[in-house]
C-alpha cells in the first residue's frame, strides 16, 4: 500500500485474496488471466502461488493502473503479460497473446482504491476534483457530460437504475436547477442538501449517484455482460471462473449467468418438450456468494461489500 498522496504505489489492498485462491486454485504451468488487474495484488499472488512457471495475462482499462502492476510485478518479468484493453474484449486479447485455453480468469469488478484517492479522477465525493469518473481517460464522455446535458426525467431514470436510489426524481430536479456543475464536490454538496438523512447513516447521501454516473459513464454492465460468455468460451474444461462484485446489479447479472450456464435447458417451465439445445457450460462451486470476514472487513472498510462467486468449466 503507498502512502497518502503517492499516486506511483497502488493503495488498493485485494479484497477476499485467500478465496480468490483457493477458488481459482493457481499451479505450475498454468495460464491465468486477471482481466481487471488493477494495483495487481491478486495478480501478484496469483503468480507467487503458480510459481515457477505459471503465467498471467492483465487486462485494464485504466493505463494509471497498469503503470501500478508493471511496478509491482516486474519482478515476474516474462511470466506477466501486461494490456490495456476493457475486460469486455477478453477473448480477442487473450487469444492474440497466447492464453486460449486458460486455467482460471478472475475478474474483480468496481472502482479501486487508487481512483478513488485521486482527486483529478472525479470518482469521489469526498475528494474535490472535477466530475469526470472515467475509467480509461481516452473515452470522449464524462460524467459532468451526462450531469449537465441530459433531462430531468433522462437523470432520474439513470440514478434510479443505476444507483436503486428511490430520491431519484428529487436529485436529478436539484441537479437540472443547478446547472452547470462541474466538480465533485458540487455534486456532493447540492445532493446532501436535497437527500434527508437518518440519525447514524453511515451512507453518504451521494454514494448512489456517483455510482448510477460511474456505472453509465463506463458501461460497467454492459462490459460484464458482454464479458461473462467470452470468459467461458476461451476457458479450458476444469478451469475457474471467478467474479467479485460490489454492489447489487452487478451480483444479480453474475448469478443469474451462473445459473442459465449450469442448467442442461433453459426453454420456459411449460414448454413441454426442450427445443432450446441449451447445455450445462459450468458447475457451480458457490452456492452463496463469499463474503469477507468480520476481520477482513476491519482491515478494510470497502471489502464490506464485496461478494465472490465461482464456476468451473466442465
Amino acid at each position: 500500500m503507498g502512502e497518502p498522496g503517492d499516486l506511483t504505489a497502488s493503495q488498493h489492498v485485494p479484497v477476499l485474496l485467500e478465496a480468490v485462491l483457493a477458488y481459482l486454485a493457481p499451479h505450475p504451468g498454468g495460464r491465468y488471466i486477471d482481466a481487471t488487474i488493477g494495483g495487481g495484488g491478486h495478480a501478484e499472488a496469483i503468480l507467487t502461488a503458480s510459481a515457477p512457471d505459471g503465467r498471467l495475462l492483465g487486462i485494464d482499462v485504466d493505463p494509471d493502473a497498469l503503470g501500478r502492476s508493471h511496478r509491482r510485478l516486474h519482478r515476474f518479468g516474462h511470466r506477466v503479460v501486461l494490456v490495456h484493453g476493457n475486460f469486455d474484449q477478453l477473448a480477442r486479447i487473450a487469444r492474440r497473446h497466447g492464453f486460449v485455453p486458460a486455467d482460471g480468469i478472475l475478474m474483480d469488478l468496481g472502482v479501486s482504491a487508487d481512483q478513488l484517492a485521486d482527486p483529478a479522477r472525479g470518482f469521489s465525493f469526498l475528494l474535490s476534483g472535477p466530475l469526470d469518473m472515467r475509467m480509461d481517460p481516452s473515452q470522449p464522455r464524462t460524467a459532468a457530460d451526462l450531469v449537465n446535458t441530459l433531462s430531468e426525467a433522462e437523470l432520474a431514470h439513470l440514478i434510479r437504475t443505476y444507483g436503486e436510489e428511490k430520491y431519484a426524481r428529487r436529485i436529478a430536479r436539484a441537479i437540472v436547477e443547478a446547472r452547470p456543475i462541474t466538480t465533485t464536490t458540487q455534486l456532493a454538496d447540492l445532493i446532501a442538501q436535497v437527500v434527508p438523512r437518518r440519525p447514524g447513516q453511515r451512507l453518504h447521501p451521494a454514494t448512489r449517484t456517483f455510482q448510477a454516473l460511474r456505472i453509465a459513464v463506463n458501461d460497467e454492465l454492459g462490459v460484464l455482460e458482454r464479458a461473462l460468455p467470452q470468459a467461458l468460451d476461451i476457458l479450458r474444461p476444469g478451469g475457474r471462473l471467478v467474479v467479485i462484485s460490489f454492489h447489487s446489479l452487478e451480483d444479480r447479472i453474475v448469478k443469474r449467468f451462473f445459473q442459465r450456464e449450469a442448467q442442461d435447458c433453459i426453454c420456459p417451465p411449460r414448454q413441454p418438450v426442450c427445443v432450446c439445445g441449451h447445455r450445462a457450460q459450468v458447475r457451480i462451486l458457490t452456492r452463496k456468494p463469499i463474503t469477507p470476514s468480520p476481520e477482513e472487513v476491519a482491515a478494510n472498510p470497502r471489502s464490506r461489500s464485496a461478494r465472490l462467486r465461482a464456476v468451473e468449466k466442465r
